[in-house]
């Protein structure tokens, strides 16, 4: 009986301590997109990129805040791991990088709508 407690409060202690690893990830995670976000938001209005096309500052923004987007991408990854450690990592970098892919092309809309909406 009591290897049975025993066995019981070590694999509940193993799940809380699994638990704050992903919660821990987590939060970091957030805080890199939130970082990369804010470094891509003060590239919009700079007064040297309203004369851009669309495609250029595309080009500006897919190449801005390189630490930023890799500390995003690799925080987004390693959750990822932890959150479903039964997908493949090229799956979990796919995805991190889909989130870059669309957080660049928010940015480059956001551009496009205010620059149409200036003529």
């Amino acid at each position: 009986m009591r290897a049975i407690i025993l066995a019981v409060t070590v694999a509940m202690t193993a799940s809380a301590a699994v638990a704050d690893e992903t919660d821990d990830a987590h939060r970091l995670a957030v805080s890199a997109r939130n970082d990369y976000w804010n470094c891509l938001a003060r590239e919009f209005p700079r007064e040297s990129n309203k004369s851009l096309s669309e495609q250029d500052f595309g080009a500006l923004i897919g190449s801005a805040c390189p630490s930023e987007r890799q500390s995003f991408r690799v925080a987004l990854a390693d959750f990822l791991g932890l959150q479903f450690p039964n997908n493949e990592a090229d799956a979990n970098m796919t995805t991190a990088n889909n989130a870059i892919a669309l957080a660049q092309k928010d940015i480059v809309t956001a551009f496009a709508r205010r620059k149409a909406a200036a003529k």
